[in-house]
């Protein structure tokens, strides 16, 4: 890896740049069936800061990349996989978060009060403390980041995914973001750049065809898995050692 000499303002570089996501991602318009959309870095934005702040202060060996925050994670905590145990007693982080601007009522936000746990999240952040022991020796060379700010809901309170969008809001949404994952990958120079799932693995080689990172994919967490479900950790694990990222 290059540009490990020089750390200097790494994280208030990212944070420049979620800044640029924020507002590049606010100006765009989403339609049915989409009816509400959640953008963590205006309401959760003091969480996510500080998660930048605390562990993006010098380059990574590796960026894990996820989709979108979820409904019980980072649409709540501002943390990607923010599953409130693991933000709050793992990652020692815990902020006032404020509300959506237009908030479903099938899918309230009530921040580090939140009672309902991510899966995705705390199996993710689980795999991590199991292996790591503290945050700090994970974030000496890892990040999680996620490729998209924004999480939408249907008229049901239904999660839709980034990759249902329609053509062109798929469009403008992942220019921006591909954008902020140019940014991010510039900043930390990491050598490897592990996409959570099959989306984020997919626009990582769209955005970086020719390097500078090596690209890998993971098995998602989320319990809509049926492989996930069954000793998720484990597959992972092994996974990132066939890879080569770990040992």
């Amino acid at each position: 890896m290059t540009g490990r000499s020089s750390n200097v303002g790494i994280s208030a570089r990212l944070i420049n740049a979620a800044r640029r996501l924020r507002t590049e991602v606010g100006k765009l318009r989403f339609g049915p069936p989409v009816t509400h959309v959640y953008n963590p870095l205006t309401y959760a934005w003091v969480p996510y800061e500080a998660y930048l702040r605390k562990f993006c202060a010098a380059p990574k060996r590796v960026v894990f990349l996820g989709m979108n925050p979820g409904p019980f994670g980072m649409a709540q905590t501002g943390v990607p996989f923010g599953e409130v145990g693991a933000v709050r007693d793992w990652l020692g982080l815990e902020f006032p978060v404020g509300k959506p601007v237009r908030e479903h009522p099938r899918r309230p936000v009530s921040g580090f009060a939140c009672s309902r746990s991510e899966v995705s999240g705390s199996r993710l952040w689980g795999l991590f403390a199991e292996r790591f022991g503290g945050p700090e020796t994970f974030f000496a060379e890892h990040i999680v980041m996620n490729y998209c700010p924004l999480a939408f809901l249907e008229r049901s309170g239904r999660n839709r995914t980034p990759d249902k969008l329609g053509p062109s809001e798929k469009a403008a949404l992942f220019s921006a973001c591909d954008r902020h994952l140019r940014a991010v990958v510039g900043i930390l120079r990491p050598e490897w750049l592990i996409g959570i799932g099959a989306f984020t693995a997919g626009r990582a080689r769209q955005v970086f065809p020719d390097g500078p990172v090596v690209i890998g994919r993971i098995l998602h967490p989320s319990p809509a898995s049926p492989a996930a479900n069954r000793n998720w950790a484990v597959l992972v694990a092994r996974q990132l050692r066939e890879l080569g990222v770990w040992q």
